[in-house]
């Protein structure tokens, strides 16, 4: 199979480059946006149509918050119309879009309830809004696409709140974490190997299909296929959400770290270890938009559809600061 990979140069994208060489038998094709301009429709077309791939992860986004606040039509097109093209030109091949989403589409749910997929959307901010968008646009493209809502990334690349927390406490003797933000940390590395699961997945729900002589689903992106009656669309297409297992708060994620890495001897450890990590309240960081008080996400259906494991956070977290000593 083909796989095409877009943001390739960020956290996830670089964990899917890690997996890809545990795959050596797929065809991976990574890309940003100096091989290709996802908010360039022509050129996603032209590049889709070109490399024929069968399916195309995105890993591209606008993710900057507080930011986005003031930029919502750049957010907008990153978020929402990059994702349309990508959809549509999917559509044109017949591949499957696999497509990351936020947590922070939800906001405004109950505390102490984990979020589910069918759950209306409640975006606090302009980022979780542009991100809603961007799934309505795929779901209102007609493809197979797998949209996985993901929440509180990090890993051992790129910027991210695991980094950050190492960097500030082997430099600070005292800092502030909120502890009335709870949601779920997730590690790069393991988003990268369910989305490999979904692709074997469809991979082999594909050869199914062809064996029994029935065409896999091919659609236009601007009309319906000729022969949509005998068309078969992915049968686990949707929605789904993942993270890893357990629920913390900011505060609990950043003592976390440092006990970790105390106990794995990371390099700096016993500076980080003097830093007394204290717990806030939100109102302490004022922002421009306001944060999810509590994000967990149900993550049941992707667990029973695929058979997925997913590892408890914070075994994610001691292999993400051990491989980070590599």
């Amino acid at each position: 199979m083909k796989i095409l990979v877009t943001g390739s140069n960020g956290q996830l994208g670089r964990e899917m480059r890690c997996v890809a060489a545990e795959k050596p038998r797929h065809d991976y094709v990574f890309t940003d946006i100096d091989e290709l301009d996802i908010c360039d429709a022509q050129a996603v077309m032209n590049f889709v149509l070109a490399q024929q791939v069968d399916v195309i992860v995105n890993c591209a986004a606008y993710t900057n918050v507080d930011a986005a606040e003031s930029n919502e039509l750049l957010a907008e097109k990153l978020n929402a119309e990059a994702p349309e093209n990508l959809a549509k030109a999917a559509a044109a091949v017949g591949a499957l879009l696999i497509h990351i989403s936020t947590d922070y589409v939800f906001g405004a749910e109950p505390y102490n309830k984990p979020c589910r997929e069918e759950q209306q959307g409640t975006p606090t901010g302009v980022y979780g809004l542009t991100k809603l968008h961007g799934e309505e646009r795929i779901k209102a493209v007609g493809g197979d696409f797998v949209i996985i809502r993901t929440a509180w990334l990090y890993s051992e690349y790129g910027k991210n709140f695991c980094k950050t927390m190492m960097q500030l406490t082997a430099s600070k003797p005292q800092l502030k974490v909120v502890f009335d933000q709870v949601g779920t940390p997730t590690y790069a590395l393991d988003l990268a190997r369910a989305i490999v699961t979904i692709i074997a997945d469809y991979e082999q729900e594909r050869a199914a299909s062809l064996t029994l002589g029935l065409p896999a689903a091919s659609y236009e992106a601007t009309q319906p296929a000729a022969s949509e009656a005998a068309a078969q669309p992915y049968s686990k297409r949707g929605i789904y959400q993942y993270s890893n297992e357990g629920v913390c708060s900011w505060f609990d994620f950043a003592k976390m770290i440092q006990q970790t890495a105390l106990q794995l001897a990371f390099p700096d450890a016993q500076q980080m270890d003097q830093c007394d990590i204290r717990p806030c309240h939100s109102e302490e960081f004022p922002s421009p938009v306001k944060r999810p008080n509590y994000s967990v996400l149900d993550k049941t259906k992707i667990k029973e559809t695929f058979g997925m494991q997913i590892p408890y956070w914070t075994d994610s977290l001691k292999m993400c600061i051990e491989n980070s000593k590599k």
